[in-house]
């Protein structure tokens, strides 16, 4: 019976479905060393956690890594291709929930959500009423978009079609942009936005992507929301911004360290919505989510290659591994 290894808790219907598979087991934490450990054996390890490349080495049953979701930073890439495992995503079916994050955090930002609630519980109705007078709507506003991947074009269509704003946008890709979305260099869309969403995946171009020169070319009232990866943005070049009272303000679900330290600097602004890496993050999501992961695990347990694989140069390798 093959062992089947997951880094978190999985949707409950999910597991039931891996169990029907062969042996499932959930890492007790997601450190690299518990991973190391306990992932030891097994056939498929399920990915929401980063994975060591040591993962891959003196693994003779492990057939594949099946990234719970999108993004591939969780996973040495080169690793697995050297040691001929296969490594297989589920794109797209969080973007929705992703693009409905985006605009739950950028109108509670707008509308003074933070300050209005408690000031409202701890001063009273006037006090709490009395922010309005600077809130602000996000129809007729301008959205710049960072990466335009499905994530993008998820928040495209909601700021373009549901709030008649006007979209501009970078990414990999420009002939790709949908109608409607006007392409733009970085710098370019940092100046004319006045909220600023990144959704691009984590590569050596995009760390540090928003840095302080970027920062510095924001609108005094702009907004910064991350969805995509902590390290796009330079934390200290984005606290020393919020400081002065240099741009509007940020929402990220996303940080270089995580967890956030509790004594990290972005809690002690108004301004700044913290959130633990959860904008793709609802039951529908985790259901489609794991659902599409375990698809992707079981034809990979009977032999067959992923529908998703994201690193075919480990095919070789990987059928001289596991030439049945």
């Amino acid at each position: 019976m093959s062992f089947i290894f997951s880094t978190h808790p999985l949707h409950p219907a999910v597991e039931a479905m891996l169990r029907a598979a062969g042996e499932f087991r959930v890492a007790s934490a997601p450190d690299p060393e518990t991973l190391l450990r306990e992932g030891r054996g097994a056939a498929v390890v399920v990915v929401r956690a980063p994975i060591p490349p040591a993962f891959f080495e003196d693994a003779p049953a492990l057939r594949a890594a099946v990234r719970h979701g999108a993004g591939l930073d969780m996973i040495p890439v080169e690793a697995a291709t050297r040691a001929g495992v296969l490594v297989a995503n589920v794109p797209a079916v969080n973007a929705p929930t992703v693009a409905e994050h985006v605009f739950l955090v950028t109108l509670a930002l707008l509308r003074r959500f933070r300050p209005m609630d408690r000031d409202l519980r701890s001063e009273g109705w006037a006090t709490g009423r009395a922010h309005s007078d600077q809130a602000l709507d996000l129809g007729g506003r301008t959205m710049g978009i960072v990466g335009m991947g499905n994530v993008g074009k998820a928040v495209f269509r909601i700021a373009k079609h549901g709030f008649g704003m006007e979209v501009v946008a970078n990414s990999r890709s420009p002939q790709g942009l949908p109608e409607g979305a006007r392409f733009v260099s970085v710098d370019d869309l940092v100046s004319t936005a006045d909220v600023v969403v990144l959704c691009c995946p984590l590569t050596p171009e995009t760390t540090g992507l928003i840095d302080g020169r970027r920062i510095g070319r924001m609108k005094p009232g702009a907004i910064l929301v991350n969805v995509s990866r902590g390290s796009v943005v330079e934390d200290e070049a984005l606290i020393a911004a919020l400081r002065e009272g240099r741009i509007g303000g940020a929402a990220l679900d996303v940080f270089s360290t995580q967890p956030l330290p509790p004594d990290h600097s972005y809690f002690c602004f108004d301004n700044v919505i913290v959130t633990p890496h959860l904008a793709g993050i609802t039951e529908e999501s985790m259901m489609r989510m794991g659902k599409g992961a375990a698809d992707e695990v079981l034809r990979i347990l009977k032999g067959e290659l992923p529908v998703n694989l994201r690193n075919p140069d480990a095919i070789e390798l990987y059928r001289r591994r596991f030439p049945g």
